[in-house]
């Protein structure tokens, strides 16, 4: 782990835990860090290429962490989505910054 990274948890759809270290240098989201370590299957998340598109990557936030605030788009998306929770984000409009150390999330069930 270098310095410029962060230590992230997530749960993945099987109820896995785990704890990764994801670069801030480079301008990474979090759906981007999940299929980097293939923590879901291929074609199941990322969908549409974090375009705000699809709700493929849509995570609940387990942590108190401070994120950015939802975009209009980001809202349209989930009220489209299955099972939206009080705390989906989707995790293509997250992007992994030193302010994200400690994130917590688990991803949300395949639609």
């Amino acid at each position: 782990m270098n310095q410029q990274d962060v230590k992230i948890t997530i749960i993945d759809r099987d109820g896995e835990t785990h704890s990764i270290a994801a670069p801030t240098d480079m301008a990474m989201n979090l759906m981007e860090v999940v299929r980097s370590y293939e923590l879901a299957p291929e074609g199941t998340i990322g969908v549409c290429g974090g375009m705000v598109m699809c709700a493929s990557c849509q995570c609940y936030v387990l942590s108190d962490t401070n994120l950015p605030e939802m975009t209009d788009d980001e809202e349209a998306m989930l009220s489209e989505a299955f099972y939206v929770k009080e705390n989906s984000r989707l995790g293509c409009q997250i992007p992994i910054t030193p302010e994200t150390e400690g994130l917590e999330v688990e991803l949300a069930p395949e639609s």
